[in-house]
């Protein structure tokens, strides 16, 4: 019988999704929780039963019972910590972005690399049951070649957190990015973006960001395939949307206008509504249910981003086989450092392109040493 993992979670408020699905794995025991607000720590704590609890990051990634860290702080704090996690010798998820900038993403590859521990980026929109479906389409030959492909996120974030008024918005475009590349099996090499319309001055102010919308085009490398993605942050009236769409020479998926309607799966002209299958018969059977439930299962207690799209389409536990698995099996987590940055970067240059007027930004290339 192999030994369990032990996890940390770090970050406690959308962090805390994850808490009873580490608890029930059965390759794992989730053993210590950590954030700085006190009060919330030692009430998640004893609400699920967990004696190990810190306020402090640097004294949690130095216990030596800990194998692996799962990061769920605010975006400015991704590279920081998952940096100094690796450098303590711990596996790292981190909940995306992977960075804020170019040369952290860099940091952080270079730290994966040198200190041989699996870094995964925690990015729900490639575990989906609408992605999987698709590239169950894909993989069974039903889709054919595919032509184009378009993402799209926008959301309303008033209300949320100060440090994400008057983000970018392209800075957090992994959700829109990921399934469009993950279907294809490519990277991003180029891209051109345009911001639009403009946002609130006192939004505008925290980051240098003035646009309501930026939508990009990118060239995939190696490939004829291009991509368009769109996204919103701010003052843009639209339900909330993580959306993909994938057009190919034998069939064609479009994601559905209204949260409430099915997608589209076209065959030649032909549309057909589908009800997408879960896909909880992938994991181990103690964890199968949280495709379907939150942390607490109950709507009033809720995290906003579980109740906010459908719960990223079921996929919180096969986000955790997928490094579990990973680190159990001695193989790259999907995504990896080096796809994850990809993925990241990809957003940091479109908003480099849209504030340069849609000028063409290279995306770097990360690689293996």
């Amino acid at each position: 019988m192999r030994k369990k993992l032990n996890i940390a979670i770090v970050g406690l408020g959308f962090g805390a999704e994850f808490i009873p699905i580490y608890r029930d794995h059965p390759d794992t025991e989730m053993y210590a929780i950590c954030q700085r607000n006190k009060k919330n720590l030692q009430s998640i704590g004893d609400h699920f039963d967990i004696k190990m609890r810190y306020s402090n990051f640097d004294e949690l990634i130095h216990d030596d019972n800990i194998d692996a860290v799962h990061i769920n702080s605010p975006i400015h704090l991704h590279a920081e910590q998952s940096i100094a996690a690796l450098k303590a010798g711990k596996h790292v998820a981190c909940t995306v972005p992977m960075a804020t900038s170019i040369e952290e993403c860099q940091q952080i590859v270079k730290a994966q690399q040198q200190h041989g521990k699996n870094y995964m980026m925690m990015e729900t929109a490639v575990q989906t049951r609408e992605f999987l479906y698709v590239k169950e389409l894909r993989d069974k030959g039903e889709l054919g070649r595919i032509q184009f492909l378009r993402g799209a996120h926008q959301q309303e974030m008033a209300g949320w957190p100060g440090y994400w008024e008057g983000l970018p918005p392209m800075h957090y475009a992994t959700h829109a990015v990921s399934p469009l590349l993950a279907l294809t099996d490519k990277e991003v090499e180029y891209v051109s973006c345009l911001g639009s319309g403009n946002i609130s001055d006192h939004l505008t102010a925290k980051y240098g960001s003035p646009f309501a919308v930026e939508s990009a085009l990118f060239r995939l490398r190696d490939s004829n395939l291009a991509m368009e993605v769109t996204r919103s942050l701010f003052e843009t009236s639209r339900e909330y949307v993580e959306s993909f769409d994938v057009y190919a020479d034998k069939k064609s998926f479009e994601w559905q206008q209204l949260e409430a309607e099915d997608p589209v799966v076209f065959t030649g002209e032909k549309p057909k509504r589908v009800n997408i299958p879960d896909y909880a018969h992938f994991l181990p059977e103690p964890i199968q249910r949280y495709t379907t439930e939150g942390v607490y299962d109950s709507e009033e207690n809720q995290h906003l981003s579980f109740t906010q799209g459908s719960g990223h389409g079921g996929s919180h536990p096969h986000l955790v086989h997928e490094f579990i698995s990973s680190i159990l099996e001695e193989r790259d987590a999907f995504p990896n450092a080096l796809t994850s940055a990809n993925w990241t970067c990809a957003g940091l240059c479109a908003h480099e392109s849209a504030m340069k007027n849609g000028e063409i930004v290279k995306i770097p290339i990360f690689k293996s040493q």
